[in-house]
């Protein structure tokens, strides 16, 4: 593989974590939580968080843009993964409790095959020309989103080739404001993205119905926090209890080397997703000006729909509609 796509290969915690063991959870596919202790982990540490700067972790699919056929492409994110032989070998070797690189995996063997035009992710590590997996056993890497996919169809549903655009939702140049509108692919070539809305990861957001679906690209640190907390635990917990702003799945700080440590809801026993978010509780403007595109938007289209609600505005990023 000559191409190797964006992402950190996975992304640190800020606290160190322990695994407990959840009592009543015989019936349950993860029978353990995983749950941050009051540490900082060395990574964090190396990586300067206290002068990071904090962003939302936003619940959606992971997406990249970079060059295909000549153009830029959306790609969705594909794991590689072992074979059932492979996984069940694997997971022996984790409950033994060794020393997990340790662990020998036979690359021509032990994994599915992946289309093609996968490429693995940019910090995937190589050993004779062949991508290894991670620690969990796994290849991070990406496909190309193809027009009218429909594997792929909600990521297709954001993109639009021809016009060579993506739909995107970013902060709008007035505070306190959301926008939807139209980027060009070229503005977020190499960027990393997150997918969002009524079909990806049972909708958190509310975005859209069955009849009209919603769906849209959000850039990964988009949505700076503007009053996070400390970097103590209990700091930490009460700004996700008792802050709107921390109405959130979780916290991403970008360090300044470029390193990325995430804290999760879940790391502190806290439920996701609530009922209302921070995110679709803010108002959002739709900026359409569909002068600048050549090509005309199919009718069933999101970029149809949303073109037609140029200069609108709504109360909550939730409430958008179309209208029948």
């Amino acid at each position: 593989m000559s191409r190797r796509g964006a992402v950190q290969r996975k992304v640190p915690c800020l606290f160190v974590t322990e695994v407990k063991e959840e009592p009543s959870a015989k019936r349950e596919r993860q029978p353990f939580k995983v749950l941050a202790t009051e540490t900082l982990t060395g990574k964090a540490l190396e990586a300067d968080i206290y002068n990071a700067i904090p962003t939302e972790k936003v619940d959606g699919t992971c997406c990249y843009v970079t060059t295909y056929k000549g153009q830029p492409y959306l790609w969705a994110r594909l794991d590689r993964k072992p074979n059932k032989q492979a996984e069940k070998r694997f997971k022996r070797f984790l409950y033994s409790l060794e020393d997990c690189k340790e662990f020998v995996w036979n690359v021509e063997e032990d994994f599915k095959p992946v289309p093609d035009t996968w490429i693995p992710a940019k910090d995937i590590e190589f050993s004779n020309g062949s991508p290894l997996p991670d620690e969990n056993g796994h290849m991070p890497g990406w496909v190309p989103v193809e027009k009218n996919s429909k594997q792929y169809c909600w990521h297709s549903s954001v993109v639009n080739y021809d016009a060579e655009i993506a739909l995107v939702l970013k902060h709008h140049a007035d505070p306190g404001l959301l926008e939807i509108s139209p980027v060009p692919l070229s503005e977020i070539l190499e960027q990393t993205l997150e997918l969002i809305g009524t079909n990806i990861n049972a909708n958190p957001y509310g975005l859209g119905s069955k009849k009209q679906p919603i769906h849209l690209l959000v850039p990964h640190g988009a949505f700076e926090i503007k009053n996070p907390p400390t970097l103590k635990q209990n700091d930490i917990l009460s700004w996700f209890e008792s802050c709107s702003e921390g109405k959130v799945e979780g916290i991403v700080w970008h360090c300044h080397d470029g390193c990325l440590i995430k804290l999760h809801r879940h790391h502190l026993g806290l439920r996701w997703p609530l009922a209302e978010t921070y995110l679709n509780s803010q108002p959002v403007v739709i900026s359409f000006n569909t002068t600048k595109y050549d090509c005309d938007f199919e009718p069933k289209s999101l970029f149809h729909h949303f073109s037609n609600l140029d200069g609108q505005r709504f109360d909550r990023l939730k409430d958008i509609k179309f209208d029948a």
